[in-house]
């Protein structure tokens, strides 16, 4: 099964320090030399949710249950990784074990931090991103012509791979020409590391972090969405992460901060995913589960319990303002706000759900 989203970067950009503040104890070694992780550190992370304390004042519990995003502390990448150096080859087999991939690039000034290899983000981000399409080169290679008479399948395959393989070698990323469920699947067959979708974190200096033009500045030199490019002092996230969370938002408030970089990069790591969350609510907890966007009804409740699948009945569904608003499942039932979805009902974010389950 494939991990969620790769921390990756040159050496000593702060991954390890990121990743370290993400889980808000010191799991990874952060130092400044390079090669400090060697075995990729695998943390499964909270993904804030103000909705669940409201949830919870309404059902009346104590018990929040958030969603999970799940984040790879990848050892650090150096130009020739492709070829093996730097344990390149064993660092690269652990990013295809992931669905995405967030680089973490130097944007911070403090020169008493080694530079292995960094220039500027755009520069960092093309070394990186040239090691990841030169091994993926290599594996699209390997592939071999169809022989004889090949059936229609195995020929739209080797159609795939040769529109891949030119794409790569041509130095741009295999998503860029991914665009129907046959691409992806022959992508996802073969671990293409360039197929995978992408977050920028620029790791800047404590002045800068709540300079929000940084971001769309960054997006456009790096040739990426707003939305996929995230600005943190990996410095202050680290300084928040041994707070408790009245001191936390203390010191955001000092810093002219509404949100941290954390809870940030956490969100958009989940939306990029393809991740989105239904709610559930009653006495026991307030909960946020996790589904992709397009899950079926059937299909979330299989995330409660598998047996639900099977045994699924219908879904009482309220969204979270009615919910909220109406004071419960009672209130929304009295006010005609409730709704009775079936089987293939497209779930939507945010969505709060009762599952009837038959025995």
């Amino acid at each position: 099964m494939q991990l969620g989203i790769a921390i990756v970067g040159l050496p000593n950009v702060g991954k390890s320090t990121l990743f370290n503040a993400l889980l808000k104890q010191q799991v990874a070694l952060a130092a400044n030399y390079p090669f400090a992780t060697i075995e990729p550190n695998v943390g499964r992370v909270p993904v804030p949710d103000e909705r669940l304390a409201e949830l919870a004042k309404v059902v009346h519990t104590s018990k929040l249950v958030p969603a999970v995003v799940e984040f790879v502390d990848v050892a650090g990448l150096v130009k020739g990784a492709s070829k093996g150096e730097g344990l390149g080859n064993q660092f690269l087999s652990h990013i295809r074990e992931t669905l995405a991939v967030c680089h973490v690039l130097r944007g911070f000034s403090d020169e008493d931090i080694i530079r292995e290899g960094s220039v500027d983000p755009k520069a960092d981000l093309a070394t990186i991103r040239t090691e990841l399409q030169l091994a993926d080169l290599s594996t699209l290679e390997k592939q071999k012509v169809p022989k004889g008479s090949a059936n229609p399948i195995e020929l739209k395959r080797w159609q795939i791979v040769e529109k891949l393989r030119t794409t790569v070698g041509a130095g741009e990323m295999a998503r860029s020409v991914i665009t129907d469920v046959d691409d992806e699947l022959v992508a996802k067959e073969l671990s293409l590391l360039t197929a995978k979708k992408e977050l920028a974190v620029i790791n800047v200096d404590e002045k800068d972090a709540g300079n929000t033009a940084l971001g769309v500045e960054w997006a456009k030199k790096l040739g990426l969405q707003p939305n996929q490019v995230i600005i943190i002092s990996a410095k202050i996230e680290s300084e928040l992460s041994s707070l408790d969370e009245v001191d936390q938002k203390a010191y955001l408030a000092d810093l002219g901060l509404q949100s941290s970089g954390l809870d940030r990069l956490i969100k958009a790591a989940y939306q990029t995913l393809g991740l989105q969350s239904f709610l559930t609510a009653g006495e026991l907890e307030a909960r946020a589960w996790t589904v992709r966007v397009g899950a079926t009804a059937v299909e979330a409740a299989g995330e409660i319990h598998t047996d639900f699948m099977k045994k699924f009945i219908k879904a009482h569904i309220a969204s979270y303002a009615d919910f909220l608003e109406c004071g419960g499942w009672k209130g929304v039932k009295e006010s005609g706000k409730l709704r009775i979805e079936g089987r293939e009902y497209v779930m939507q974010e945010g969505d709060v759900v009762e599952f009837m389950i038959g025995s």
